[in-house]
């Protein structure tokens, strides 16, 4: 699916939307002004750079462990952790993702957050 000239690259899993950051300011206007409160947000844990992921659910439903699953594997594969066999994955709702006062672009904090180990795929055709 085309994206180009947006701060982000678009795919589609198992019939969900999913957005991936292009680069640190990308990832915040992704997460601050794209994304809605209720989507699914994702990013390799630790410290690990690498793209923010948006999990679009306009409908609100339930999303899909396969979804979860093949989102998580798109955000490992856009980060630095693109090497490792496996990665841990955080995910909680956009609602639970904040900016630090002045902290540089594409650091944030989670309030919460639950976590789910991916090796880290190229995104694919469904």
């Amino acid at each position: 699916m085309a994206s180009s000239g947006r701060p982000y690259r678009t795919l589609r899993i198992h019939g969900f939307e999913v957005l991936v950051g292009r680069g640190s300011e990308e990832n915040d206007v992704l997460t601050f002004e794209i994304a809605e409160p209720h989507e699914i947000w994702m990013h390799v844990g630790g410290d690990t750079p690498g793209s923010h992921v948006v999990v679009r659910n306009p409908s609100r439903a339930v999303v899909p462990k396969e979804v979860l699953e093949g989102a998580a594997a798109a955000a490992a594969w856009y980060s630095k952790a693109r090497g490792a066999a496996k990665v841990e994955v955080e995910y909680c709702t956009v609602s639970a993702v904040s900016k630090p006062r002045g902290a540089p672009a594409g650091l944030v904090e989670l309030a919460s957050s639950r976590s789910v180990k991916v090796r880290p795929a190229a995104p694919g055709a469904e």
